[in-house]
């Protein structure tokens, strides 16, 4: 298969910016949640990608990490009949709304991009739906790593742990020091992406699999998932007290600005220290949640194009699906972004070292078929289960629950969601 490096990306992108010279001045109205700095950075190249093509953007951005915010509005603009050209939407949403008949399909793009053999086949189950592509995938993010300050463990002589077990000494040992340990931001969406990791680590991939996809009553109220629950329980005693309402990249700056050490965030947060000058393997560490080696949880960004009847809006949606999967823009926006891209004929050169793991790591997960969608980002299962799960998830987070009574609330809140 023929992979694309950055020197074949900008001769590709040269051609794009020449014949967009010809189209006629188009207008997208994008709704998305891309506000911290890291993913704006990002974003503009997607922008500036359209702009070279003649496709005019108005920007929509919805501030709130997990999108929860702006689900909001789209409801409330499709209610109106209002809705956007085209939404930023993550995992089971695609699904729904394409059942709602919403979503404007995609087919005539993508066949003449040739997407159906460049996706991966996880991608592929939410950007298309009853055969044809409603979605364009930007990026695949994955969501079980942390990010550490390398100097202040040097300075505290703490290895990268490589074990559940090292994990919580080097987090005792930070704390010791008077330093936050775990930097973390009290939103439902991050207590529930550390949970991802929570539940590998007390089961590993077969019961991830049984109790977050397949909701199976006995694993979600099962001995594992009370360890599991247990796991959330010592990471909070690492957490700092004002970490409630902290949105996520300001937990990444407490790491990057040597208050804590480390952090549990996808790898949408790598954004945020490039954006601070931070070079990986020299000023951050990058590695994958101890106790969770071998598999990835993923969710991707992906643009969904609502239906419009102005043929104008639909070149212009035409032209942003054709943009986000070209090996340019997939190429120049996930190196910035720190996620990596949603084909797989692209080469990683041009990738820095945690884009190079992460590649292989998701190649490796494909094939050993631990690439797992994550229940904190909407690749596990519907919105409605998903909230419970979150519900449940939060309150054991905030002491409302002991483990036993969590995993005992978890099979109830799940049964009446479903």
């Amino acid at each position: 298969m023929r992979r694309f490096s950055l020197g074949a990306a900008a001769a590709t992108l040269a051609l794009a910016t020449a014949t967009g010279a010809a189209l006629a001045a188009k207008e997208v109205e994008v709704l998305h949640w891309w506000t911290a700095g890291g993913e704006a950075a990002a974003l503009n190249v997607l922008k500036e990608d359209l702009a070279a093509q003649g496709v005019g953007w108005v920007d929509m951005p919805i501030a709130g990490g997990s999108g929860v915010e702006a689900m909001t509005v789209l409801r409330a603009r499709v209610a109106a009949g209002n809705a956007p050209v085209a939404v930023q939407l993550l995992g089971f949403d695609i699904t729904d709304w394409a059942k709602e008949g919403a979503l404007a399909p995609l087919d005539d793009v993508a066949e003449a991009e040739g997407w159906e053999e460049v996706v991966p086949g996880a991608l592929k189950d939410f950007a298309k739906y009853d055969g044809h592509w409603i979605a364009a995938p930007v990026n695949v993010h994955s969501t079980n790593w942390v990010w550490a300050n390398k100097a202040l463990l040097d300075e505290l002589g703490i290895a990268q742990p490589t074990t559940w077990e090292e994990f919580v000494a080097a987090l005792e040992a930070v704390q010791a020091a008077g330093k936050v340990a775990l930097a973390h931001g009290g939103q439902a969406w991050q207590d529930a992406t550390i949970f991802d990791s929570a539940v590998l680590i007390a089961g590993g991939p077969e019961f991830y699999k049984k109790s977050m996809i397949d909701l199976d009553p006995e694993a979600l109220g099962s001995e594992t998932m009370v360890k599991a629950f247990e796991v959330m329980k010592t990471l909070r005693g690492f957490v700092d007290p004002n970490f409630s309402g902290r949105d996520w990249n300001l937990a990444s700056a407490m790491v990057i600005n040597g208050e804590a050490a480390f952090q549990i965030m996808g790898d949408w947060a790598k954004g945020e220290f490039l954006g601070a000058g931070k070079t990986p393997g020299e000023d951050f560490l990058c590695f994958r949640v101890p106790g969770t080696e071998g598999v990835v949880t993923f969710n991707a960004d992906q643009f969904a194009m609502f239906k419009v009847s102005d043929p104008e809006k639909i070149e212009a949606q035409k032209a942003m699906a054709a943009a986000i999967l070209s090996p340019p823009f997939q190429i120049a926006f996930n190196t910035v972004k720190g996620s990596v891209p949603a084909r797989v004929d692209v080469s990683d050169a041009d990738f820095d070292a945690c884009g190079k793991q992460a590649m292989a790591d998701l190649a490796a997960a494909d094939e050993a078929g631990t690439l797992l969608g994550s229940m904190g980002h909407g690749y596990a299962n519907p919105a409605a289960v998903k909230n419970a799960i979150y519900d449940v998830v939060t309150a054991h987070f905030n002491g409302e629950y002991d483990s036993t009574t969590a995993a005992e609330e978890l099979v109830t809140a799940v049964e009446i969601a479903q």
